[in-house]
């Protein structure tokens, strides 16, 4: 592609909207062309990002521009429905929205838009000819990450789950739980067994392979800022050498999607696009851990993905990113 993208960005003052710039302020395809906040409207974006200083002339603004090739919904659970009844956005522009108002195929359809699920191990070449993406959540990416070799082969029926998040997870305003009096060396289980990102979580397992699953979740607030870490505990009777087999044959060509027969830690992911996957197993019981950025692969590093997609850029454009090692 010879001209760059151009992009817009509505709700660009949060966590996802501040990551989604930096990755395409660096982008070689991409140019922003407006970042939308009603409550920052005609400021600085480093006056809310403040680490954009330098990096970055651009004001938040309050109008919108027709002029984009693909806009992007960092806006709050339930809003973009809301966005989409409230303003004609021209059919021509792509929208790749990062909350849960279209990932379910009962939601799938609105204001004339067909929404396409943008995990894109299973989903790539939906994704590729996609008008609209529903990206997936953050916990949701690393559990089905962690299933879906298993799923696709029959060896699923009951997961016995348990993940952390760090507290960007729970978005910028601050809560109760937020504070960092009350986040730093705390944990607490949160939304046991209910949380709402498994119905997405069901949907695509079922998508490789419909059977009876369950998936019995329980998240965890972490004290650190960043990261998930899930492991899901499995009954399994299949050797591990042959399991491992299973998830490298499964993996083999994603880019970001890693098996490693080493252990997995949170900080092998930190500021980077990548899930990566062990497993462990004792008798029958097979453990599989999965970490993401939360931000990044659970949110608009995956989004950016869609959009390389989307468009035949390179996946992986945008998204060599330098992970923290310590």
């Amino acid at each position: 592609m010879s001209s760059k993208l151009r992009i817009g960005i509505i709700g660009g003052a949060g966590y996802t909207g501040g990551e989604l710039i930096r990755l395409l302020l660096n982008h070689p395809n991409a140019q922003i062309a407006y970042v939308h906040s009603k409550s920052n409207a005609g400021n600085p974006l480093h006056k809310v990002h403040q680490d954009l200083i330098g990096e970055t002339d651009l004001l938040f603004a309050s109008d919108m521009d027709e002029n984009i090739d693909v806009m992007f919904l960092c806006l709050g659970h339930g809003e973009s429905t809301k966005f989409l009844a409230e303003n004609k956005i021209d059919q021509k522009i792509k929208i790749i929205d990062l909350a849960n108002d279209f990932r379910l195929q009962k939601d799938a359809q609105f204001a004339g838009r067909d929404f396409v699920y943008g995990l894109p191990e299973i989903n790539k070449e939906k994704i590729k000819t996609a008008q609209n993406i529903a990206n997936p959540g953050c916990f949701a990416t690393a559990i089905q990450l962690g299933l879906l070799p298993l799923a696709q082969a029959g060896l699923l029926q009951d997961a016995y789950t348990t993940g952390i998040t760090g507290s960007t997870g729970a978005g910028q305003s601050l809560s109760a739980t937020s504070h960092f009096s009350w986040r730093t060396n705390n944990i607490q289980a949160y939304k046991t067994l209910t949380h709402q990102h498994l119905a997405e979580i069901l949907q695509s397992l079922n998508q490789v392979h419909a059977s009876e699953k369950h998936v019995n979740f329980v998240p965890w607030r972490g004290d650190f800022a960043r990261g998930i870490f899930v492991s899901s505990t499995v009954k399994c009777d299949v050797s591990l050498d042959d399991l491992k087999q299973l998830y490298t044959d499964f993996y083999q060509g994603q880019p970001f999607t890693i098996f490693t027969k080493d252990q997995v830690f949170l900080k092998q992911v930190l500021n980077s696009n990548k899930c990566v996957i062990s497993l462990e197993k004792n008798d029958n019981m097979l453990v599989v851990h999965s970490a993401i950025d939360n931000l990044l692969k659970g949110a608009s590093g995956q989004a950016v993905q869609n959009m390389n997609l989307m468009f035949g850029l390179e996946e992986t454009a945008g998204l060599h990113l330098k992970t923290i090692a310590f």
